[in-house]
């Protein structure tokens, strides 16, 4: 098939030279901890969020070797209101691996770079070709979107074999010369014409530079690539928050635990402690034997997550003392200050509540 797949290498990395975007921090380097990094951050996230928080982190942690250093509660903290928490989990464990198993240099292909923990086929092939123009194909979600339009592929690829059918395409079209100049351009073009060009909806195909060879463009029919028929379900959940606050404005926080279940989506960060139901909640308040001076059952408030809603229930009970003593049977619970809370790990709900407190 791939005889006839339209050459687009040259028109992507033309267009992006003088339309794509330029002018991004981590675009002034070939620094692979710095590439990494965003690229990392970038996954689910829009660039204007990830601008902050990438200057935030490189100042605390300039170099790959002082982030394996860190204490994984500083790294939680940074990352807290990012969302997707397990990428900074693997970001800490990844740049553990590249000091203990690489000599704190990261590795130069693709194909070593993905073994890495949280580097998956796309990053490393971003992270090859950005800093050391490797000839490798990225595939995140808009490049999919320009590439089966591109070619008018059909195929689902909620299957596998669709999709592994799609790299190697993807492969045929990349640049074959000046590998060093051509191939940092041609994956940022790809990007830059995904996110801003290329659109699910509406895409702005009078504009785009690759519309005299696209044949979904040349059909009308855009919008009905790419074709990926099995849908996320999404679900509902309602979590129960015991916010407890001392005489003092002191709260009982409770770091999660760094792996698995239902609780997983907030792994390793603190949070009020979280109970599955109203009748759950009020068992474990019994439980503890502490005594209330005034109650609130705040009204639930809506956290929309990828494939799910989390209907979260505050209780705010107020206690009688100054952090009084939790029974043993709570395990990493503790009283956080309200100069202490603040530079945890907290997810974006959390952090919101305690504020409104």
């Amino acid at each position: 098939m791939s005889h006839s797949n339209p050459l687009i290498a040259a028109d992507v990395v033309q267009w992006q030279a003088s339309h794509g975007r330029n002018h991004l921090p981590w675009q002034q380097t070939r620094d692979p901890y710095r590439v990494w990094l965003s690229e990392i951050m970038l996954q689910q996230t829009q660039v204007t969020t990830v601008l902050g928080y990438y200057e935030r982190f490189l100042q605390q942690f300039p170099d790959v070797a002082s982030l394996a250093a860190a204490p994984e509660d500083d790294v939680m903290a940074l990352w807290s209101g990012l969302g997707y928490y397990s990428r900074a989990r693997n970001l800490h464990r990844c740049a553990k691996a590249v000091v203990a198993e690489h000599g704190g240099a990261f590795p130069r292909t693709a194909a070593v770079l993905a073994t890495l923990p949280g580097i998956g086929r796309s990053t490393a092939a971003a992270i090859a070709s950005f800093c050391f123009g490797e000839r490798a194909a990225i595939l995140d979600a808009n490049v999919k979107r320009v590439l089966t339009r591109v070619l008018a592929y059909g195929e689902d690829l909620s299957s596998s074999r669709h999709e592994k059918a799609l790299w190697v395409l993807a492969e045929d079209l990349l640049p074959a010369q000046d590998l060093h100049n051509t191939m940092p351009r041609y994956t940022q073009g790809l990007m830059d014409l995904g996110a801003t060009v290329c659109l699910p909806r509406n895409p702005s195909c009078l504009v785009c530079p690759l519309q005299p060879k696209c044949q979904a463009a040349q059909q009308g029919n855009a919008a009905s690539y790419p074709v990926k028929t099995r849908k996320t379900k999404r679900s509902t959940q309602a979590w129960w928050l015991l916010v407890l606050r001392d005489a003092a404005g002191h709260v009982c926080l409770q770091r999660r635990p760094s792996t698995g279940g239902d609780t997983g989506i907030w792994a390793g960060l603190f949070s009020p402690p979280v109970y599955a139901s109203a009748q759950a909640l009020e068992d474990g308040w019994a439980a503890l034997g502490l005594a209330a001076t005034a109650r609130q059952d705040w009204p639930a408030q809506l956290h929309v997550l990828t494939h799910r809603d989390l209907f979260l229930h505050p209780v705010v009970v107020d206690v009688a003392g100054t952090q009084p003593a939790l029974c043993q049977a709570v395990q990493g619970w503790s009283w956080q200050s309200g100069a202490d809370w603040p530079q945890l790990g907290l997810p974006a709900p959390v952090r919101k509540l305690l504020e409104a407190l």
